[in-house]
């Protein structure tokens, strides 16, 4: 991962001499960087004086690291905050960004036709050098703050039916009477076809269904203040009788076209190009971004499309973020896969956009593999903190996720999975934090679960690697064959295999369905007489507790029970939708007001996570509104809230919270709970 200082001779551990913690300066020679970077993070005591640093700012999580002879610090923003920046630094008051959209939802299939993959989330970037790089963008004025928007995914039909586009992410400085140049906007991908439609138009195509003749524009809307082409077009299902459908575009290339005839030499066409922009960290070790044909840091992937209506292997579907390569197996930048041609059950989570990369969702075909939603986008800023001209490693030499220095601690938080690798001195006492994926609502009232928190210490020596998983969301939910689909549960996280903590338990929709068991437990559903109970937290059970039961139901189409949080049960269903249980704080360590690490909590605090979905609500027979995320007076801690008629879909849990998504509603053959929120894992030891 990427480094934060270097450093030459004897380890920090075997210094005899220096003026710095326990007498020691850090082990052999520090540059000035260095010096400076941990004199002013409380660590080292020095003379002659703090070198020169950048910017003062806040907001996102935090990743300093060098590459070549400069040090950056990059804020990653996976969900929506604020930017804020307070005092000008030493180097040139600029900042570089990258700005990913939501991807499109892939298409349904219709008939023996195979659905379209859905466009990657638009990409704009200024980073020096990158061929898509627009203008240098000033700090205008000192203080500034930015408000950053992230695009969500974009969700799907039952089939048959298209995609729906991704949402826009953007960040802008407020108030928002600077110049239009000032505000930086990625158009949201567009949705999958299906038979006989094409694509839609976004910031890249969705793909069209067999046997869709023309392509779906990308780059749509084009923006004068930033002439760069943000994406490419979708590609169509072929016409000549393929019976496949076509790939939906990436930032680093078009979609791949439907080929051959049905049945037998069928292919459906790959998702278009992901790109590759290393700038949260450097090509070699990025913490965001997904690999990709040289290094890390790879975004924006078109979805694959899905195969013909008959059973063939794997290749014959489409794979997301690889253009013409009809050899290839795995996706890049995040876009999903296409359903194969037959109807073996495939992963919900393979056919899913990811997370945090603006990937396009797989196109679908009959049950079991609906068509994937698109995954969400993601903004990230750096500016230049230092300069450094010699070798060496980072403090301890461990890397893995991003990496940045609060209160003599070195802190590693992973928003996605990776490893920590420690060197050969490395021997230390690790302070872990561990929250899994959210559980998602149900279609039908149930909110979904908190995934399960674990906090604690454990001892790390090296030289070894330790993997890391960061669990994604349940999926959201919808109307399948006509019945309303209970939540899913999401994916565990863990630090090593023996510190796991569950993904949070889905919302229950079908009569007499109890919420789903998990880290927490999913809200029950009030579609039947008396409603259901909610599911069971802690979840294969751990001790201390790593969460909490979901709400009961009310019955009688009122309110659906609330998804338990780390730190208490869902709410019950009434008149209203139960209130998602409250999430916890994350430990003092790991409170860096630098970095935004969790989401809001109740009295307006910071850095919570682990709060659970709101239930649903049904406004007719004197029903309320849909309960609140994360507690009372939410949405906090994630949690997404619960939908109200009439059209109303739960709420997405936030990204990197764990935060249970909400529950649907019903009455809307298109009603969805909301996703889950994906988890993080954070780990912290002393510099």
């Amino acid at each position: 991962m990427g480094y934060l200082g270097r450093r030459i001779g004897k380890s920090q551990n075997n210094s005899s001499s220096g003026d710095g913690v326990d007498g020691n300066l850090g082990g052999g020679i520090l540059d000035l960087f260095a010096q400076g970077y941990f004199a002013r993070e409380g660590n080292i005591n020095r003379s002659p004086g703090a070198a020169p640093a950048g910017l003062t700012a806040t907001g996102g999580i935090i990743n300093d690291y060098s590459d070549g002879s400069t040090i950056y610090r990059a804020h990653i923003f996976t969900s929506s905050g604020t930017f804020n920046v307070t005092s000008p630094g030493d180097f040139n008051d600029t900042l570089e960004y990258l700005v990913v959209a939501g991807g499109g939802g892939g298409g349904g299939f219709s008939g023996a036709n195979g659905g379209g993959g859905g466009g990657a989330g638009g990409l704009r970037t200024n980073l020096s050098g990158h061929p898509k790089a627009g203008a240098a963008y000033p700090v205008p004025a000192f203080p500034t703050s930015y408000t950053v928007t992230i695009g969500a995914g974009g969700g799907i039909r039952e089939s048959p039916g298209s995609g729906f586009s991704g949402s826009n992410s953007e960040f802008y400085p407020t108030p928002v009477s600077y110049p239009s140049t000032q505000r930086v906007r990625a158009v949201g991908g567009g949705g999958g076809g299906y038979n006989p439609t094409n694509g839609a138009a976004g910031g890249s195509g969705g793909g069209g269904a067999a046997p869709s003749s023309s392509n779906s524009s990308g780059n749509t809307p084009s923006d004068p203040n930033h002439p760069q082409p943000q994406g490419n077009d979708g590609a169509h299902g072929n016409s000549n009788n393929s019976r496949a459908g076509g790939g939906g575009g990436g930032a680093g290339g078009a979609g791949e076209s439907a080929s051959g005839t049905w049945p037998g030499s069928s292919k459906a066409g790959n998702g278009g190009l992901a790109l590759q922009v290393a700038i949260g960290g450097p090509s070699s070790a990025s913490p965001v971004g997904t690999p990709g044909p040289s290094g890390q840091g790879w975004f924006a992937g078109g979805g694959g499309a899905a195969g013909a209506d008959q059973t063939l292997p794997d290749a014959r579907r489409g794979i997301g973020g690889r253009g013409p390569n009809h050899d290839a197996t795995t996706p890049y930048g995040g876009g999903g896969n296409g359903a194969p041609g037959g109807s073996p059950a495939l992963p919900r989570a393979e056919m899913n956009g990811l997370y945090a990369t603006g990937g396009g969702g797989g196109g679908g075909r009959e049950s079991p593999n609906p068509a994937g939603q698109g995954g969400s986008g993601i903004v990230i800023l750096r500016y230049q903190i230092g300069t450094n001209e010699s070798s060496g490693a980072s403090p301890k030499g461990a890397t893995g996720g991003a990496i940045t220095v609060y209160n003599s601690k070195v802190i590693h938080t992973f928003t996605s999975s990776g490893t920590f690798t420690a060197p050969g001195p490395f021997n230390e006492t690790v302070e872990y934090v561990v929250v899994a994926g959210g559980g998602s609502g149900a279609v039908l009232f149930g909110g979904g679960g908190a995934g399960g928190y674990r906090t604690g210490t454990t001892p790390i020596s090296g030289p070894g690697s330790t993997t890391v998983q960061v669990g994604a969301g349940g999926a959201a939910p919808l109307f399948s064959n006509g019945n309303p689909d209970n939540g899913e549960n999401g994916t565990p996280s863990y630090f090593g295999s023996p510190i796991t903590s569950a993904g949070g338990g889905g919302g229950a929709s079908a009569p007499g369905d109890a919420g789903l068991a998990g880290g927490s437990g999913g809200g029950g559903s009030d579609w039947s007489a008396g409603g259901t109970a909610g599911g069971a937290g802690n979840t294969p059970p751990v001790s201390p507790p790593q969460g909490n039961p979901g709400g009961d139901a009310a019955g009688t189409d009122r309110g659906g029970g609330g998804g338990g949080g780390a730190g208490g049960a869902g709410q019950d269903g009434a008149t209203n939708g139960g209130d998602g249980g409250i999430g916890v704080q994350l430990p003092t360590t790991f409170r860096d007001p630098k970095a935004a690490t969790g989401q809001p909590g109740p009295g307006g605090g910071k850095y919570w996570v682990a709060g659970g979905g709101g239930g649903g609500a049904y406004t007719g027979n004197g029903g309320g509104p849909g309960g609140s995320g994360g507690g009372s007076g939410g949405p906090y801690a994630g949690g997404g809230p619960g939908g109200t008629n009439p059209y109303g879909n739960g709420a997405e849990g936030r990204e990197n919270s764990g935060g249970g998504g909400g529950g649907g509603t019903r009455n809307n053959d298109y009603a969805r709970g909301g996703m889950g929120g994906s988890g993080i894992v954070i780990i912290a030891y002393p510099s």
